[in-house]
């Protein structure tokens, strides 16, 4: 059976597992990351490879790595990411280690995750949203991860729910879906009454007249960019991963009840709407699931 590692390459820590090719994971690890410490950083990701390495003690097929950034046409490095992780930009990482490695955008690999072991296995398209400080995406087309020109595609945060908005994300765009939902963003859209989702989620449940028109409205704002979504890509399913998916069905249960006023039904179609099945490893699980795909 065939094994790989998968890296989650953060700015606070690496995580680092071991993954056959059935999804069970065989061994998991964390380092430090050392993000402001170009050599440093660098050295502990080698070191976390060389210790699953030595604990696996038989031959690890391929090598997968979840970063944030774009990477090139053919994943072998991360081409564009200013401003983060100083020397990452174009480092050869199959090189570093000695063994082909594929590199995946952190939000592509949580996708890859759920698609090849998770709430998406055995669909063929799916777009899948990742709701955290910020708001990430991909999707996966006829079976495929869609990455698109310059590894660009699912960027689904940056999606405008109005043109006229002051409030810009930070590729330019106003009024983002990113700006409505993201844990960022919390305390400027409550008038600094809140400063995480998680406050604000529990005033909501408390009955927080406050918290219950800024949260509700997020929510709002969330369906209805997902109804464009299914109305552009027609997906069989949506995935919806982060930790602002821990809201449990104080998200879910209204995404779904605006959902029926949004989202485009013909027949009665309904697009399904799922929480993601992996948290914390996802990128690591991703980037292995991934890298197996292309050695078969």
């Amino acid at each position: 059976m065939k094994t790989a590692i998968g890296i989650d390459l953060g700015g606070t820590n690496v995580k680092g597992i071991i993954v056959n090719e059935t999804g069970e994971i065989v061994k998991q690890h964390y380092v430090a990351t050392h993000d402001d410490d170009e050599g440093k950083w660098r050295e502990n990701v080698l070191e976390m490879v060389t210790y699953l390495r030595n604990y696996w003690q038989e031959p690890i097929d391929t090598i997968g790595m979840s970063s944030p950034g774009l990477p090139d046409p053919d994943n072998n490095y991360i081409s564009f990411l200013p401003n983060r992780l100083n020397g990452l930009e174009n480092f050869d990482w199959s090189s570093y280690f000695g063994q082909r490695t594929y590199i995946l955008n952190d939000a592509h690999s949580a996708l890859m995750a759920e698609a090849r072991f998770g709430a998406a296995k055995g669909y063929k398209n799916v777009v899948l949203l990742t709701l955290g400080t910020g708001v990430g995406g991909g999707l996966l087309i006829n079976g495929q991860l869609y990455q698109g020109l310059s590894q660009m595609a699912g960027h689904l945060g940056h999606l405008s729910l109005n043109a006229t908005d002051d409030e810009t994300s930070i590729v330019g765009m106003p009024g983002s879906l990113e700006y409505a939902i993201g844990n960022y963003s919390v305390a400027k859209r409550s008038k600094n009454k809140f400063e995480s989702t998680w406050q604000l989620v529990e005033a909501y449940r408390k009955g927080d007249s406050w918290a219950t028109l800024v949260w509700l409205t997020s929510v709002q704002k969330l369906a209805v960019a997902l109804s464009s979504v299914v109305n552009v890509f027609s997906p069989e399913l949506i995935v919806l991963a982060g930790g602002i998916t821990f809201a449990d069905d104080a998200l879910f249960g209204p995404l779904n009840q605006f959902m029926e006023f949004y989202e485009w039904r013909p027949g009665g179609k309904q697009t399904p709407i799922v929480q993601a099945n992996f948290g914390d490893m996802a990128g690591a699980i991703g980037a292995a699931g991934f890298a197996l795909s292309k050695i078969k």
